[in-house]
């Protein structure tokens, strides 16, 4: 069995003044910009490593990072730009030839070798912390 951990982390540059920390479950995902809102700041998020692409889970995990860093700079949306996949590298395995070595003689066995590679992937969000006024 393989498990594969990876480091999730999010992100925040500010744009104007943050404001008051509010819970995260206030915090709204807009697709498309509201009428009336402040931009606070830029944000970046990522979840676990994985091995497969464009996960529902992983984006849910990316987009809910969002939220909880837009709650911590007092926030109420956020203006998602970008979800996708961002790579981390690749797992690679390889399995080579044998030989035995016995005085004078030698003997190998199964020449050659076989080797393959996985892409390591995190989904990624970003999106703009934003205030909306009422």
């Amino acid at each position: 069995m393989l498990l594969l951990a990876g480091c999730a982390g999010s992100s925040a540059r500010l744009l104007a003044p943050a404001r008051p920390a509010i819970d995260p479950v206030a915090v709204r995902i807009y697709r498309t910009p509201p009428h009336h809102y402040q931009e606070i700041a830029v944000l970046d998020a990522t979840s676990g490593a994985t091995f497969i692409h464009g996960s529902a889970q992983g984006e849910a995990q990316a987009l809910q990072r969002l939220k909880e860093e837009a709650a911590k700079i007092g926030a109420n949306g956020v203006l998602v730009t970008l979800v996708g996949d961002r790579s981390r590298g690749v797992l690679g395995v390889g399995v080579g030839g044998g030989g035995i070595s016995s005085g004078r003689r030698n003997f190998v066995a199964g020449e050659g070798s076989a080797s393959g590679g996985v892409p390591i992937v995190q989904n990624s969000a970003q999106g703009i912390a934003i205030y909306v006024f009422d």
